[in-house]
């Protein structure tokens, strides 16, 4: 769950529905300066569902009693979180062998970039233990990949990394404009046809609706993306209260159109 707020109320936007606005990113990804997205299908349906692994909890959200709303995934403790990132490649792996590596890929990344959870010891066990489950198999899916000529040249050490950074970047693209771009941000590390590169969005004339991206990296001259969310008008003191509120919240549907600077 992640949030846009406007004025006293609440939009709550699912993890799944902002993996989503990163699927329909990938689709358009890529030109000249930023090269292609390959295998296309595959790194398409990797980061539309790079966050398959929530789809339990966005269905029965917990409660955050400080705020009176549901648990932000940043909220969410690693000894939750890290059994739904668990869980994710099992999901994906029925849709794509390519899809579920870069799934799995991308939740070890997050870990492996955010180390917060090192300041607990019982975190700590917690997280290593996953790493450890999730690069094993990683390595499994890669060595049968490598026996399929149709992937074969996606699964080269460079390839795996280019992908991840890919889905990467996607991911953190989707994240600030599903919750709303209000200063020049930038995201770094962004693959480029020769290396790597730095992205900028900056609102355009203070609209959450209207970013500019410089440099530009997708093929077309505008995208446009659509995902929904439910408003919520109040707080709630107990989880059942909570759930029959966002159950009930009314639906509105969001776009933001990026254009280059």
């Amino acid at each position: 769950m992640l949030y846009r707020t406007i004025g006293e109320n609440r939009i709550c936007i699912t993890q799944p529905t902002h993996a989503w606005v990163s699927g329909q990113m990938a689709q358009v990804w890529g030109n000249e300066m930023f090269g292609s997205v390959a295998p296309y299908e595959a790194v398409c349906l990797g980061a539309e569902q790079h966050d398959i692994g929530w789809l339990p909890w966005e269905s029965a959200p917990t409660l955050n009693p400080d705020t009176g709303y549901p648990h932000s995934f940043l909220e969410v403790a690693p000894q939750v979180h890290t059994k739904l990132w668990a869980g994710a490649k099992h999901l994906v792996m029925p849709m794509g062998r390519y899809a579920a590596l870069l799934v799995s890929l991308h939740g070890t990344g997050l870990y492996e970039r955010f180390t917060h959870w090192k300041n607990s010891p019982e975190s700590t066990r917690v997280v290593e233990a996953f790493l450890q489950q999730e690069k094993e198999f990683q390595r499994h899916l890669i060595n049968q990949l490598e026996q399929d000529s149709a992937y074969q040249p996606y699964v080269t050490p460079e390839a795996i990394a280019r992908n991840q950074r890919l889905v990467a970047t996607l991911d953190a693209l989707s994240l600030a404009i599903c919750m709303g771009v209000t200063a020049q941000k930038q995201i770094e590390q962004v693959p480029s046809a020769t290396g790597e590169t730095t992205l900028t969005l900056i609102p355009i004339n203070d609209d959450l609706t209207q970013l500019s991206v410089e440099p530009w990296c997708f093929q077309s001259d505008e995208v446009t993306v659509v995902f929904e969310g439910r408003i919520l008008t109040q707080k709630a003191n107990d989880e059942p209260t909570m759930r029959e509120q966002l159950a009930n919240a009314p639906w509105v549907t969001l776009t933001a159109t990026l254009r280059p600077r």
